[in-house]
Formats: structure tokens, C-alpha cells, sequence
């Protein structure tokens, strides 16, 4: 039986991340009420459906299922219980301008087997990159994962900072380099360069401009592997509510928060819907977007105009989705794929320096309908197509652009994806631009992503989880630390919860009137 305490919680947003701060608070005893506005949970992990066919619309990607499995672990459950995972080899499966197509297999040994076939010194680098992606993981776990980070300083202790280990933990994390240049440190040949490039894109961010402690993605991913949880994504947040209902959180579905209240020193006391009604509380806790919180939902004048000038937070980039029901599958395509860009430092720079569509992007596509078979009718594919674009700018009009667009993504499927004819196997189609996704979600001009990761030095951090600005006041989701994606915007929820407990325990929190 878990002890219950008086402190109240208040959560605004039902994504990944205020899904698990509600878990975590609630097996741990607290009074839990999370708001969303959307008559769904899970944030971008939605769903889509139309003509038998069945699509995420966000996320299609699970890494790190450990995450889940601490959530899960605070209910005194496991994982494997709630959710039917299946685990997917090759990773991904990359397709090039020239040249035949690229597995990322999962066991590091048999992907070094795979290159010495056709490249030996790329063999030798991938074996050395990985042995580098290792130890920055597990500096990761001891420093960075699992509690509240908003720079540096919060990292390392200045106990630890004059400790030689940990000066040359520091120092392996290549502080002065990005991630696109440790790649080419190690890899010569520029398919498979392009292919570790890639991953950040998990955070919607440049390999160019992207600090190289990002290369840790790698071996997280080869490290624990890559699952699709049977019945979509989609699932995991349908796993997460199920469980905060049998933990006793009140869930206030299709209710809006307009404002975070806070009393004259500015520590936060509770929420106010749109229907003007107030909710007090001990702790509040954001799910949502991180700058729109302190821009829209804080009183003005109260400590959150130091959020903006603290660090100038970047957004991440957008990216246009394109939902496409095919009446016949493609057999040469894998669960999770790439058609890249036939020049990657041209595509980075349109969309993160110049602000415009790449004319020769690189596609994701998950063709999920081999795995699961209920995701479109026999025969068919429920195919999602992503290509990332810049957040919104003024003059980015995409209810114009999108047509054009829509061309240049399929003739890049047609014409490097080897996805011939795809436009005459579309019987279903639906689409989401930047406009949409800002609408939708809310998020900073239509970043996907929240903040951009951007900086060789401080790229990787974003606001902590335990704001600096207002007592009283948690950050989850993926525009809070440690950042984006799946597993983080999971974690996030996590720290948040566990740095609430923390900070009640410490005396830190007083409970709001009964």
C-alpha cells in the first residue's frame, strides 16, 4: 500500500511526459489531477485512421524501452505486462543516390562484419565510433540521465569537477567538436557517415551544429535495440493512462489551462481553466512546450522573463508528414528507413541556416504493416513519410507550399527509395505541415522537436525540469530536459516526479489550504 501525503499536483498535459510524471507522483502517494485540453493523451503519440488503414502520427520509433520500465517499475509493475513489444533487426535501412542500400543492424559485431566486406577502414572506425558513442552513454548515465540538468554546472559537483576521472569523463565528451565532425573522425566512407549522422535527428537537430556528446545515441540504440510496440506507438500512452487511473489520478480530459497562478513572490499555486474556473495546488507541472509556458500560461512580470534571457533557446526544426494508405506493399523496404539527401551539408543548411525547404530532402519512412498487419488492409501499407522542414518563419505559408512540396517527396521516394509508382498505390492519403503541428500541439513555431540542440558546448542542455524561475513549478516533455524524442520526453516526465518528491521531502513544498 503506498502512503499517501497531502501534497496536491496539478498537470497540465496529457503527452508522454505529464503522462509520466502522473504515473511516477501517484505510485509514490501524491493527489494527482492532470488536465488536457485534447480529447486524446499522449501529445503527438496520436493516432490516425481512414479506409482500414492506421497510422501514428507522431512518434514511430522506441528506443530505450528502460525507461518505461522504471515507469512502470514505480507501480511495482513491469513493462513486458502492459505492453507487447517486438523488437525490430535491421534498425533501419538506408537508401542512397548512388550505390545499393545500407542496414543498420543491431549487434555491433555483425555490423563491423558487414563493412569489412566492402570497406575495411570504415569497418575499423564504425568498431571505434561505437567504442567512443559507449563511453559517452555511460557518462550520460552517471551525469546527465535522471535528475534535473539545466547547464554545465549542474552536472558535476565541484567535489567531482576536480576529480581527474571526471575531468577526463569531460574531455572524452569532445566539448569543442560537433557531432558531423567525430563521425568523419572515424568514418571514411560518407553513406555510412550519413547514416550516424542521423541521428540527431531524434532531436531535430544538425549533425553540423550539433555538440558530439549526441554521438551516446548510438550505442543506446544498438545498446537496448529498437521495438514497435504492437497495435502502433500509440500504445504506449494508452499503457501509461490505464496505469495512472489505477493509481487514482483524476484525469480532466478536454480541459484547457489558460493560466499558471502564483502568488506575489511568484511561486506557482495552481492552474486556471478557460472556463475560468481555479484550481489550487502545491506543485504544478507542465507538460507544456517549455517556452510557451513562460510565455502564455506564467503572470506577467513574476520571474519568467529571465527564462528567454538566461540562454537564447533555439526551436528545433519542423517537418511535413505525409500519411499515404498504398493498396500493395513495397517488399524492399524495412520497418523503419531513410532516403537520403544526395548532399547532406546542403539539406542541413537549407533548413537551419537559410529557414527553407531542402529541394533534395531525406525521407523517413516507416512501413510498419509487415509487423503488424492490423495497421491496413491485406496486401496494404499504412506508410508514414517524414521529412523534417524549418520551424515556421512569417513568410512560410505551407497551405501553398505543401502541394509542390508533396511532388518533391515523392519523386525522392520514386527515384532513391525505389518506390516506383507509388503515387498510383495512394487509396488513402493525409497530411500535417508546420502550420499544422503548431496548431495541433502548440509547440514553438512548429518545432517538432521543442529546442534545437544546437552549440558545441551547451547544445545538449535545455531547462531544467525543477524551474529556476518559479518555485514550486516542473518542467516535462520534450522542450524540458534531457530534451526530445520517446525515451526522453518519458524520462522527463520521470525527473520531474521524482524531483517534486525530492523537493517535498526536503521540506522544500508547503501544502496549499485545505
Amino acid at each position: 500500500m503506498v502512503a499517501k501525503t497531502r501534497k496536491k499536483v496539478g498537470i497540465v498535459g496529457g503527452g508522454l511526459g505529464g503522462l509520466a510524471s502522473a504515473c511516477t507522483l501517484a505510485a509514490r502517494g501524491y493527489d494527482v489531477t492532470l488536465f488536457e485540453k485534447n480529447d486524446w493523451a499522449g501529445g503527438k503519440a496520436a493516432v490516425l485512421e481512414g479506409d482500414g488503414f492506421r497510422f501514428d502520427m507522431g512518434p514511430t520509433i522506441l528506443t530505450l524501452p528502460s525507461v518505461l520500465k522504471r515507469i512502470f517499475a514505480e507501480a511495482g509493475l513491469k513493462m513486458e505486462d502492459r505492453l507487447d513489444l517486438v523488437r525490430l533487426d535491421p534498425q533501419w535501412r538506408c537508401f542512397y543516390t548512388e550505390g545499393p542500400p545500407l542496414d543498420l543492424v543491431e549487434n555491433v559485431q555483425a555490423m563491423i562484419g558487414k563493412l569489412r566486406e566492402t570497406d575495411p577502414r570504415s569497418a575499423d572506425g564504425y568498431q571505434k565510433f561505437q567504442e567512443l558513442s559507449r563511453r559517452l552513454s555511460n557518462i550520460s548515465q552517471k551525469f546527465f540521465f535522471w535528475k534535473s540538468i539545466g547547464s554545465l554546472w549542474d552536472m558535476f559537483s565541484f567535489k567531482d569537477s576536480v576529480n581527474l576521472t571526471t575531468l577526463g569523463d569531460v574531455l572524452s565528451m569532445r566539448p569543442t567538436s560537433t557531432v558531423a565532425a567525430t563521425v568523419r573522425k572515424y568514418i571514411p566512407d560518407e553513406r555510412l557517415a550519413q547514416m550516424l549522422d542521423h541521428f540527431t535527428q531524434y532531436v531535430g537537430s544538425s549533425p553540423f551544429g550539433s555538440p558530439a556528446v549526441l554521438c551516446s545515441i548510438a550505442h543506446m540504440q544498438t545498446d537496448e535495440g529498437i521495438w514497435y510496440p504492437m497495435g502502433g506507438t500509440r500504445e504506449v500512452p494508452r499503457a501509461l493512462l490505464k496505469l495512472a487511473g489505477e493509481l487514482g489520478v483524476t484525469f480532466r480530459q478536454g480541459v484547457e489551462i489558460t493560466r499558471i497562478t502564483q502568488d506575489a513572490s511568484g511561486r506557482a499555486t495552481g492552474v486556471v481553466d478557460s472556463s475560468g474556473e481555479p484550481h489550487l495546488f502545491d506543485i504544478v507541472v507542465s507538460n507544456s512546450d517549455t517556452v510557451r509556458t513562460h510565455r502564455e500560461l506564467l503572470v506577467p512580470g513574476r520571474a519568467p522573463d529571465r527564462f528567454e534571457t538566461r540562454r537564447g533557446y533555439e526551436p528545433a526544426c519542423s517537418g511535413v508528414v505525409l500519411y499515404l494508405g498504398l493498396n500493395q506493399r513495397y517488399d524492399h523496404i524495412a520497418h523503419h528507413d531513410f532516403v537520403f539527401s544526395r548532399d547532406p551539408e546542403e539539406e542541413f543548411d537549407a533548413i537551419y541556416n537559410r529557414g527553407e525547404p531542402a529541394s533534395d530532402p531525406t525521407c523517413y519512412v516507416c512501413a510498419p504493416a509487415a509487423t503488424d498487419p492490423s495497421v491496413a488492409p491485406p496486401g496494404g501499407e499504412a506508410l508514414y513519410v517524414l521529412v523534417h522542414t524549418p520551424y515556421l518563419r512569417p513568410h512560410h505559408d505551407w497551405s501553398r507550399m505543401l502541394p509542390a512540396y508533396r511532388e518533391v517527396i515523392l519523386d525522392k521516394l520514386e527515384q532513391t527509395g525505389g518506390m516506383k509508382g507509388i503515387r498510383d498505390r495512394i487509396v488513402f492519403e493525409g497530411s500535417l505541415t508546420p502550420q499544422g503541428i503548431h496548431d495541433r500541439y502548440r509547440v514553438l513555431n512548429g518545432a517538432i522537436y521543442g529546442l534545437a540542440s544546437h552549440g558545441r558546448l551547451f547544445g545538449a542542455f535545455k531547462p531544467a525540469n525543477r524551474s529556476p524561475d518559479v518555485p514550486g513549478l516542473y518542467l516535462a516533455g520534450g522542450s524540458a530536459h534531457p530534451g526530445p524524442g520517446m525515451p526522453m520526453a518519458l524520462m522527463s516526465g520521470w525527473i520531474a516526479g521524482d524531483t517534486v518528491d525530492q523537493d517535498v521531502k526536503s521540506a522544500a513544498i508547503q501544502s496549499v489550504p485545505a
